[in-house]
């Protein structure tokens, strides 16, 4: 199944968040990502009626495997894609958030390629 990029973006922020606050509220993505909280909300409810995120009855936000799948992946892409781009000489701003963009359309043949090229160096 082909997820959207806001959604690919979202699940990221929520590994990111709990790996960095433990803890995610839907207040901490409105603010990570400066949406509004009726936006983050919406989403959520999206997500938990597809499966990919579970909420406990404090709001406290955990991906299931399917959403922890799809974010690792991402921020795998994201942290490898952003790198690659510092070793061209790309300043670090600017190669992490063409990164970002990047993530969500770079074909898997093409990512395993730049994988393997990162080993070797």
């Amino acid at each position: 199944m082909k997820i959207q990029e806001s959604a690919e973006n979202y699940l990221e922020t929520i590994l990111v968040l709990g790996r960095e606050l433990g803890n995610v509220r839907s207040i901490d993505i409105a603010n990570e990502m400066n949406f509004s909280k009726p936006s983050v909300s919406y989403a959520m409810k999206q997500f938990r009626e597809n499966g990919y995120i579970l909420v406990d009855d404090t709001g406290y936000i955990t991906l299931t495997d399917a959403g922890r799948r799809i974010a690792e992946r991402t921020y795998e892409r994201h942290e490898l894609l952003t790198q690659f781009f510092i070793t061209l000489g790309v300043d670090a701003n600017t190669a992490a958030n063409d990164a970002c963009r990047i993530e969500h359309v770079i074909s898997q043949q093409t990512f395993e390629k730049i994988r393997v090229h990162m080993q070797k160096l």
